[in-house]
């Protein structure tokens, strides 16, 4: 028997063979994922206490954290809300990574050793918290990846301070932090903080993610251009950082005198570009509109996630010139949050969804203590871009 296909005759069997030879090229095909999920929360700040936690005062971070890595492992059994973004009303079931993009350890500021945990005891808790205690896995079944990058806590202990700290000095977690993003195995003795920046390039279902230690200054942007560089075209790119695009001038080098860190000038040298403002308290506007002309270049970044100043908040950023329009991502922290510091009610990491396909992405507010007597997951704002 034969049959027409497009105009033309063919053999009812050469039909059949090549049907068949498309089901199997289908089966042995890998299957595209056209969802994403990431958990991102930021500023652990190990090493101080909650005012109030759960009825009970002083509480350590320790304890707060432990408490929200619980909620994180149980998201796979919540639902997501109906509110019209990418998976909405379904559950969660997975996530792809959990992210935290610094502030792993407080600054070490006092002098008295008993009461001030170290950069390295910092890290060795968020390691048992998060790395190892995070049990969260993909839609494959495994683990999920947990993903950190430093914060100016972690850089100010590492490159030392003008307040007195115990230690003076220690790289402990942003060592950390390098070691493992490099798969490397440096010592705190050859450790150098001005060469050795924590940077991260990850891939999950064709969304890219992209890491810089701190804030993109100089160095980072030079990583990032040849990093995104290589990113096939139409791939999403997404940018975690710690400092919020328009940082503070007091993170960046000190432009005055010997450009040392002292009390007198406030500039804590936390990243590679000098200073264009000559008061640590001035606004530095140069460095923002070379990070707005960065983004104007790459519009394949199309968010901006960052902690520093923590309080849940979905925000366009225009840069000074308000000639650009990036959405920005701004999250809580479970130790030092604006909101959450005073209402615990209000505490929440993010839930980032992303469909592929449909080039979505939705952005939700976890609030994981808003009942202290009964914890369970809510769902606060949520935000939808496309991209």
């Amino acid at each position: 028997m034969r049959y027409r296909v497009s105009g033309r005759l063919v053999n009812k069997g050469i039909l059949s063979v090549a049907v068949a030879l498309f089901l199997l090229l289908s089966l042995l095909a890998p299957a595209r994922a056209e969802w994403v999920q990431l958990v991102y929360t930021s500023d652990q700040h190990y090493g101080i206490t909650r005012k109030a936690f759960r009825g009970l005062d002083k509480v350590s971070s320790r304890e707060v954290n432990a408490a929200m890595v619980q909620a994180i492992n149980a998201l796979p059994g919540s639902t997501l809300p109906e509110d019209g973004g990418v998976r909405a009303g379904q559950p969660v079931l997975w996530a792809d990574a959990v992210i935290s993009t610094g502030d792993i350890a407080n600054r070490m500021e006092g002098t008295d050793e008993r009461l001030i945990p170290s950069a390295t005891e910092c890290w060795s808790l968020f390691e048992k918290q998060y790395v190892n205690g995070v049990s969260i896995t993909n839609r494959a079944g495994e683990k999920a990846d947990v993903l950190a990058v430093p914060g100016n806590h972690d850089v100010t202990n590492a490159v030392g301070f003008y307040k007195a700290m115990t230690p003076a000095q220690d790289n402990g977690s942003l060592l950390a932090m390098y070691n493992r993003a490099n798969k490397a195995s440096l010592t705190p003795e050859t450790f150098d903080v001005k060469r050795d920046k924590v940077f991260l390039n990850r891939e999950y279902g064709g969304v890219r993610l992209l890491f810089v230690q701190m804030w993109p200054d100089g160095a980072a942007r030079t990583w990032l251009e040849g990093q995104l560089s290589e990113v096939p075209s139409g791939e999403p790119v997404l940018l975690f950082t710690h400092d919020q695009p328009d940082i503070e001038a007091k993170h960046l080098l000190n432009p005055n005198g010997s450009g040392d860190i002292n009390a007198k000038d406030g500039f804590e040298n936390l990243v590679s570009d000098v200073s264009s403002v000559a008061s640590s308290k001035e606004i530095p506007v140069r460095e923002h509109r070379e990070l707005a002309a960065f983004l104007k270049k790459h519009p394949a970044i199309v968010a901006y996630f960052h902690g520093n100043e923590n309080y849940n908040e979905f925000y366009t950023w225009g840069g000074p010139d308000n000639d650009i329009a990036v959405p920005v991502f701004r999250v809580d922290s479970p130790m030092k949050g604006n909101e959450s510091g005073k209402d615990e009610t209000r505490l929440s990491f993010q839930l980032v969804s992303l469909d592929t396909e449909a080039r979505k992405m939705t952005v939700r507010e976890v609030l994981w203590n808003a009942d202290p007597k009964r914890p369970a997951i809510a769902w606060g704002e949520s935000r939808t871009i496309g991209f």
